[in-house]
């Protein structure tokens, strides 16, 4: 039951900016008590921040997320964001894959293909390696522990000298304020450079990402040509992301 009600209380933050005690307690059917020892509980963790007037969720993520701790998450919403990318390569193409869960659904999912892969994560390296039609770049240097990916001016400078035909380009957090965001500035400009010269930009977000955002910024949303998340946004999320240059793709 209680994992039931912090859902609900989390799913009611990310959809209103800000809420009280009471709007809590009518939406968990709780009592006051209850909800309060909640919002210590997701406090200490923090979930949430206490504001003047209610509490809202906290959206800045300061550490970058282990792979570990991304593989247990949205599973369902990622493998139909994989499903959708992998539409849109054909055999022939080359491609970069950033480091991530979702991309490395997304590598699953084309393994089948002749293709030419361009990758930073050591995950996708491996598995892609198996498959003989599958010519895999990993672009090298320093390993990041968090993400087991490659980083550093070596793979800058090798992302800047290929002309790839699509660019799957993951986060941790996206806006469209502030854009996607890295929590280290080493992270953030080799993500800039992922997707520098393909011919399609694409952008592989969950929703449960939207909103949130971290201290270097990667780039605008603007610079995508594709956006493809899943339908777990919130009317009002759709409405900020939709009128703008970009394909929005909702799964």
């Amino acid at each position: 039951m209680s994992e039931n009600r912090l859902e609900q209380i989390l799913l009611y933050l990310k959809n209103h900016s800000i809420a009280t005690v009471e709007q809590l307690v009518k939406v968990t059917n709780s009592s006051p008590a209850t909800v309060r020892r909640d919002l210590i509980k997701l406090g200490k963790e923090g979930t949430i921040l206490r504001t003047h007037g209610g509490v809202s969720l906290n959206q800045f993520i300061p550490h970058q997320p282990t792979t570990h701790e991304k593989s247990h998450k949205q599973i369902a919403e990622k493998d139909r964001i994989a499903e959708y990318a992998a539409s849109l390569v054909s055999p022939g193409n080359s491609i970069v894959l950033d480091a991530g869960t979702t991309t490395l659904m997304i590598a699953k999912k084309i393994a089948h293909m002749s293709l030419r892969v361009i990758t930073t994560d050591l995950h996708i390296a491996l598995l892609l390696s198996e498959y003989k039609q599958i010519d895999v770049i990993m672009t090298g240097g320093r390993i990041d522990h968090s993400s087991q990916s490659c980083i550093g001016a070596h793979g800058v400078t090798l992302l800047q000298n290929v002309n790839p035909d699509i660019a799957f380009v993951s986060c941790n957090s996206w806006d469209i304020t502030r854009g996607v965001t890295a929590p280290t500035e080493e992270k953030a400009y080799l993500k800039n450079r992922l997707s520098i010269n393909a011919q399609r930009k694409v952008l592989v977000a969950d929703s449960s990402k939207y909103g949130k955002y971290s201290l270097f910024n990667v780039s605008s949303l603007t610079d995508f040509s594709d956006i493809i998340s899943d339908n777990g946004l919130s009317d009002k999320q759709r409405n900020e992301i939709s009128d703008h240059s970009f394909n929005l793709v909702l799964v």
